[in-house]
Parts: structure tokens; C-alpha cells; sequence
């Protein structure tokens, strides 16, 4: 096993990415290391010769299938959703699966600055020799053109709308201009740029309208019902354990099956025959919410318990995660182990025990 605690996906899925890049047939577009329909392939599962190509994103095809010929044109893509429906995991994904790269990332945040979109200077270099390329910083948007290939905005609405507004120019014009060096560093084919905004951060720092003509945007939905968003849950614990040492097994279907219902019923507001209302939490209760409380009900166990996940191991988790605001939340749960867990017959009630414990 690795040291490293969490791979690139280009290294972590590096045997996939060889054999479809050996039994490529298919037109490659300049810049690509494959081509459109085998970047579908390994990003929505199936078979080459052989191999068998996992799943990275559980969910409508359709709307990957527009992700990656936006990435053929000239045109930058903005994955938008919910927090937890895999903007970022695709995000890398797709870029390494286009170029064997997903490392020139930009992480958005309050205190992001211009100069990690565009360049900037080590400054001890530049007091003593003044502007040259050797003072040069670049950041992953600027060697993402000169390699032409593929940078990852994250999380672009945390940015100052200023900050923002520096990528209007290069989308537009596909050239970064550096005015103290008296040059224009043009894209090469094949760059582009993949951003992803939270709908949760709407209104932060909202996106001008001329940025947002830059992009094709894609809307990626939370899972369309419990079986698929088992699913995701159930692959992504499988990865996350095998990188990790947890020391335990991996939780059956019906345990998945119990920590997902409610996470989508406290996240609908209602039960899920549509019976009951229900009071909403403050968090989200997205999937990757679900997929981090079970790899934590498994670190738990393999830890202080038997190696396999018990009603208090997944209770301890499962406080945590639904509980974000103790005044609001706490009644929001108890009125949900109450009203709906108790009343679920027996598979459910070592679980509604171990969580009225804790409260």
C-alpha cells in the first residue's frame, strides 16, 4: 500500500486510463491523450478488451457526455450543484483522463488573489535582476496554456468577483498578457478551464454575467433516488477504504440502505412514501456527507470495536454529521428517532437505541 494518503486519480487509476489509451480507435483531439468516447468510458464505467472500467460518477450520462464536448470546443465548462454531487470528483476525473494530469488546480476562497489566476514573482529575484521569466511564478492556469491542457477552478463563487473577472480576458482571448515582460503568452490547443460553484454560495460572490458567457454550465443533480445514491455511496466507501487503513469491513447493503434513507428524508423534508413532513436540518446531508459518516463508522470500528460497523459506531457518526447546530438540529433528530426511526420495526431499532443514547 501507498504512503501517500490520497492519490491523484491519474495515478490511482492509471491501469484503466493504459488500456484505453491502448485500445484507442477513435479520433483524438489535439492536446487529448484519448478520445471523447473513451473519456466517457472511464468516467461512466464499462469494458475494454479485458478490463474492466470502474465507475467515477454514478448518475445521467447525458449531462457527461455535454461535459466533455464542451471540453472539444473553445468554450470553459462550470459545474454547478449541490454541495456533496461530485463537481470536484469529476472535475479531476476528467482531467485526467484528458491529459494525465489533474494537478493545476486553483482552490477558490475568500483570500484567493488575481495573481494565483494569472502570474506572479519571487520577489527576491526580482529586486535583484528586475522582471524576467526565471522571477516568474506561474500559477496552473498559466502552464495550463502553455501546455495546452486542462486547469480545475475550484470552487470559483468563494473568489472576490474581481478576482473572478481575471479569467474573462484569457477565455476570451486564449492569451495572458504580461506587461512587465512585454509579451502575450498565447493558449496552446487543447486548454481549457473546469470550474465548479456551489449553489449553496449563491449570492457570496456571484458570478458577472460576462464571466458566466464564457462558460458552458452544467448543472449536476443530487441522486435521482436511493437505490443510485446507494450506489455512489456504497463504490466510493469500497475506494476510500482501500487507501486507508481502517482495519474494518465494509458496511452491508442494508446498513448503506439505513444511514442513506435518512439522510434523504431530513434532506427532502418528509419521509420518503411522501407520508410525513418532516423538520429540515441545518447541514446539507449530501452524499459525500454519507460516504465520509461511514468511513468514519469504519475507522470506529477497526479501532475500539470488532472490525465490523456496530449500532453505536454508526450512531457516534451519524450524531455528528445531522447535528450541526445544537439548538436547531438536536430537535429537528429526536423528533426523527421519535416519529419515524422508532416506528421502523426491528432491523432499525439497535440503531434507534444507540442514537437515543447519545441523546
Amino acid at each position: 500500500m501507498s504512503d501517500i494518503q490520497r492519490q491523484a486519480a491519474e495515478v490511482l487509476f492509471q491501469e484503466e486510463l493504459d488500456a484505453l489509451m491502448a485500445a484507442e480507435q477513435a479520433p483524438i483531439p489535439t492536446g487529448w491523450r484519448m478520445s471523447p468516447k473513451s473519456v466517457l468510458t472511464y468516467i461512466c464505467g464499462g469494458k475494454v478488451g479485458n478490463k474492466e472500467i470502474t465507475p467515477k460518477y454514478i448518475g445521467n450520462r447525458r449531462l457527461i457526455e455535454i461535459a466533455i464536448a464542451t471540453l472539444v470546443t473553445d468554450r470553459a465548462l462550470l459545474l454547478i450543484g449541490e454541495p456533496g454531487t461530485a463537481k470536484s470528483w469529476l472535475s479531476e476525473h476528467l482531467s485526467a483522463a484528458i491529459n494525465g494530469d489533474s494537478t493545476k488546480v486553483v482552490q477558490g476562497t475568500a483570500g484567493t488573489t488575481e495573481e494565483q489566476i494569472r502570474y506572479s514573482w519571487n520577489y527576491a529575484m526580482l529586486i535583484a535582476k528586475g522582471p524576467s521569466m526565471d522571477a516568474m511564478v506561474k500559477s496552473p492556469i498559466y502552464t495550463a496554456m502553455e501546455t495546452g491542457s486542462i486547469a480545475r477552478m475550484e470552487e470559483i463563487s468563494r473568489c472576490a468577483s474581481e478576482v473572478q473577472d481575471a479569467l474573462i480576458s484569457i477565455l476570451s482571448e486564449k492569451r495572458m498578457a504580461v506587461p512587465e515582460l512585454g509579451l502575450e503568452v498565447p493558449a496552446k490547443k487543447g486548454f481549457s478551464v473546469i470550474a465548479t460553484a456551489n449553489t449553496r454560495d449563491r449570492g457570496v460572490n456571484d458570478m458577472s454575467a460576462a464571466l458566466k458567457r464564457r462558460f458552458n454550465i452544467v448543472v449536476l443533480p443530487s441522486p435521482a433516488n436511493l437505490q443510485t445514491e446507494m450506489e455512489i455511496v456504497k463504490t466510493r466507501v469500497e475506494q476510500l477504504s482501500k487507501g486507508l487503513d481502517l482495519y474494518a469491513k465494509c458496511p452491508d447493503t442494508e446498513l448503506i440502505q439505513q444511514v442513506v434513507t435518512i439522510f434523504r428524508e431530513l434532506r427532502a423534508g418528509a419521509t420518503l412514501d411522501g407520508k410525513q413532513k418532516l423538520k429540515t436540518t441545518s447541514g446539507v446531508l449530501s452524499t459525500a456527507e454519507a460516504i465520509s459518516l461511514l468511513a468514519n463508522s469504519m475507522a470506529l470500528a477497526g479501532s475500539f470495536g470488532t472490525g465490523e460497523i456496530a449500532p453505536d459506531d454508526l450512531a457516534a457518526a451519524l450524531q455528528g454529521a445531522v447535528v450541526k447546530d445544537e439548538e436547531k438540529d438536536n430537535i429537528c433528530w429526536k423528533e426523527y428517532l421519535e416519529n419515524v426511526m422508532k416506528k421502523r420495526g426491528s432491523a432499525w431499532l439497535p440503531l434507534y437505541h444507540a442514537c437515543k443514547e447519545l441523546n
